[in-house]
């Protein structure tokens, strides 16, 4: 069962991009919010874990195609490694200004 709070962070993440517009703005478009940012540094910097780092980092891993309500996936881990790997080339471009030390 997908939790509603991360049901709530991937539509809020749809919407956003709806609202952002096509054309020559999409390609301006960001896949990971700045609370996904935050949270993806903080767990990358072995901050202590909690309920909704935990949760932001499933929400980007959804985005990214990672479906972990399977019962039984053939395809793991490769999907949940394809899904890492897009999130962290997500990371690298959307999270530039958070990676940097104030």
């Amino acid at each position: 069962m997908l939790n509603v709070s991360v049901l709530a962070s991937v539509l809020v993440s749809a919407l956003a991009g709806c609202a952002a517009g096509s054309g020559a703005q999409q390609s301006a478009r960001t896949h990971l919010t700045p609370t996904q940012c935050s949270d993806l540094t903080a767990l990358r910097n072995k901050e202590p874990l909690t309920r909704e780092r935990n949760l932001s980092q499933l929400a980007a891993l959804e985005a990214a195609g990672y479906n972990p309500s399977w019962g039984f996936d053939p395809y793991y881990p490769a999907d949940l490694q394809a899904a890492q790997k897009k999130v962290d080339q997500w990371y690298a471009t959307d999270c530039q200004q958070v990676q940097q030390p104030n």
